[in-house]
C-alpha cells in the first residue's frame, strides 16, 4: 500500500513549520525551556470535573511516569498516543503492508503525517477510555463528556509540543517530557513523602526510631543505585579501529556501546504493557458467553465508587500478571503498603485470582506475578530492541554501507561493505540482545524495589540525559567546525 493518499489529507492536518534558518545551541535551549514551561503548566492543571481524592492506584502512578503524564491533569494521556502510533505503524511498515523508502523526503513526510494523524485519533480514543472505564475518576456522570474533551485537547497539545520540540528544541519532546516528569516525581516524592516519613519515624521515638528513619529513604537509595548502575552500563562499549582510505594516517574508532539501542526497548515494551491494561479495561463490562474469556485476560474488581460510577481495579488475569501492578513500599499514610518489611511479606504470601474458562478461578501467588512480569518485560525488550535496530538503520548492513560511503574501512581488510558487515555481525546482534536483556532486568528490579520516581522512570531518564549530552556535544562541535556537519550529511 502506497501513501500518496496522504497528500490530500495532509492539507487538513496542522503542521508546525521548522525554523527558516538553523538555530544556534543557545536558541534551542531557550525554545526547550519555553516548551517545558508549557508542559509543566499543563502537568499541574487538573481537568475540570476530576475527583482528585480517588486517584490512588500505584499502577496509575507508573502510567504517569512512562507516559510523561499526570493522571487527572489535562495531559492525563501524555505521550501514549505518540508512542503507540509509532509502534503500530513501524510494525505495519516492517511487515511490508506499507511500501515506502524512508530515504525519500516525500515518502518520509507522508509517513510522518500518517503517524501524526494516527496519534491524534488514538489520543481521542484513549481519552474516552481513561474516563469511561474509570481510570480517571470523575466527580459525577454529568461531566464525563467535558472531561473527555479536556483530556483529548491536552493529548493533542502534547503531540504538537513534541513536534515543536523536535524542530526547535535540543531533542525530541518525548525524551524531554519523560525526563522532566521523572525529575519532578523524584523531587516531589523525596520532599513530600520520604522526608516527612523519616521525621515521623524519629518523632515516634523508641529504639527503632533511627533504623525506621533510614529505611524511609530506601526508595531514594534504590533510585540512586539504579542511576549509578545505568551510568556505568552506558560507559561500557566495544571500539573497532577505523582508517580513512583517502588520507593515510588518519584513523578513528567505531564505538558499539553495551546499551546499543539505549532505553528505547524499555520505553516501547512498557508502553505496550501499560496501554494493554488501559485498552483491556473494556473487558470489565463484557457479559454473557464471553465473560469468562474476558476475565481470563483481565479481571477487574470494584474498589469503591465515585460520582461517575464504580471504580474498578485490575486484580487478576493475564493482563495483571504481565503488568507492574505492585504496591508501593511507603508508609500507609502516603498511599503505600507500610514499609519494606510489609512489602516483601506481601510479595511472598499474597495471592491473586486467575480465571480459567475451563476450570474456574485458581489462586496464583504474587511471586509468580513477579516472575511473569519480569520475563515478559525482558522478552518484549529483546523483540523491540532487534526491531528498532532494523527499522532505524543501525543493523550491520546499514552501518557497513554508511562507513563505506564515507570512506572508512577496518584496517587489515579490503574496503568491501560485505567484509565490514561480517565483522559487525559478530558484535551488533549479540550486544543488542544483551543490552535489551540488561535494561529489561534493571527496569524490573527497580520497579520491584519501589524506587522513588519509579525505577523504570529513572532508567529512562538516565538514558535520555546520556543521549541529550551526546546531542549537545555534537551540536557544539558542529558550531565550532561547520564543515563537519556537511561531511556528516
Amino acid at each position: 500500500m502506497a501513501l500518496e493518499f496522504m497528500d490530500r489529507i495532509s492539507r487538513f492536518i496542522p503542521t508546525i513549520r521548522g525554523p527558516a534558518t538553523p538555530l544556534s545551541l543557545r536558541e534551542k535551549m531557550y525554545w526547550t525551556a519555553g516548551i517545558l514551561g508549557i508542559y509543566f503548566l499543563l502537568y499541574n492543571t487538573y481537568a475540570i470535573g476530576i475527583n482528585q481524592q480517588a486517584i490512588t492506584q500505584p499502577l496509575l502512578q507508573l502510567v504517569s511516569i512512562i507516559f510523561a503524564a499526570r493522571i487527572g491533569s489535562v495531559i492525563t494521556v501524555g505521550i501514549g498516543p505518540i508512542v503507540l502510533s509509532s509502534i503500530v505503524l513501524q510494525l505495519i511498515a516492517g511487515s511490508g503492508i506499507i511500501k515506502m523508502d524512508m530515504n525519500d523526503t516525500a515518502q518520509r513526510a507522508r509517513f510522518q503525517t500518517l503517524q501524526k494523524l494516527a496519534a491524534i485519533v488514538i489520543a481521542v480514543v484513549e481519552s474516552a477510555i481513561f474516563v469511561v472505564t474509570g481510570y480517571v475518576p470523575v466527580a459525577s456522570s454529568a461531566v464525563v463528556g467535558l472531561v473527555v474533551l479536556q483530556l483529548a485537547i491536552g493529548a493533542i497539545m502534547i503531540i504538537y509540543l513534541d513536534e515543536m520540540m523536535t524542530k526547535y528544541g535540543i531533542t525530541s519532546g518525548i525524551n524531554v517530557f519523560i525526563a522532566a516528569g521523572v525529575s519532578y516525581a523524584i523531587v516531589a516524592g523525596t520532599f513530600g513523602i520520604l522526608i516527612p516519613e523519616a521525621i515521623a519515624a524519629v518523632q515516634a521515638g523508641g529504639a527503632s526510631a533511627i533504623p525506621n528513619a533510614m529505611l524511609a529513604f530506601g526508595p531514594l537509595f534504590f533510585a540512586i543505585l539504579v542511576f549509578l548502575v545505568s551510568i556505568y552500563a552506558y560507559e561500557m562499549k566495544i571500539e573497532l579501529p577505523l582508517s580513512f582510505e583517502q588520507l593515510r594516517g588518519v584513523g578513528g574508532r567505531l564505538p558499539i556501546p553495551f546499551l546499543y539501542v539505549s532505553v528505547l526497548p524499555v520505553i516501547l515494551a512498557s508502553s505496550l504493557e501499560l496501554s494493554a491494561t488501559v485498552w483491556l479495561r473494556f473487558l470489565a463490562n463484557v457479559k454473557g458467553s464471553l465473560a469468562g474469556l474476558a476475565k481470563f485476560f483481565a479481571l477487574y474488581q470494584p474498589v469503591g465508587t465515585t460520582g461517575g460510577g464504580t471504580t474498578l481495579q485490575l486484580n487478576g488475569g493475564i493482563a495483571y500478571l504481565i503488568s507492574p501492578t505492585f504496591p508501593l513500599p511507603y508508609s500507609a499514610n502516603y498511599g503505600g503498603i507500610g514499609g519494606y518489611s510489609t512489602y516483601f511479606t506481601y510479595l511472598a504470601t499474597h495471592t491473586t485470582q486467575l480465571f480459567l474458562p475451563w476450570g474456574g478461578f485458581v489462586l496464583v501467588p504474587e511471586w509468580v506475578h513477579v516472575i511473569v512480569y519480569t520475563v515478559v518485560l525482558v522478552i518484549l525488550c529483546i523483540v523491540f530492541g532487534k526491531f528498532w535496530v532494523e527499522m532505524t538503520g543501525q543493523n550491520p548492513k546499514s552501518i557497513s554501507e554508511q562507513l563505506g560511503d564515507m570512506g572508512w574501512q577496518i584496517p587489515g581488510f579490503r574496503r568491501d561493505p560485505r567484509i565490514v558487515e561480517g565483522i559487525l555481525n559478530k558484535y551488533i546482534p549479540t550486544i543488542t540482545v544483551l543490552g535489551s536483556i540488561f535494561v529489561g532486568l534493571l527496569a524490573a528490579l527497580a520497579t520491584l524495589t519501589g524506587a522513588v520516581g519509579t525505577g523504570m522512570g529513572i532508567l529512562l531518564t538516565v538514558g535520555i540525559i546520556y543521549m541529550l549530552y551526546q546531542q549537545l556535544e555534537q551540536d557544539r562541535l558542529y558550531e565550532t567546525y561547520p564543515i563537519l556537519e556537511k561531511i556528516a550529511k
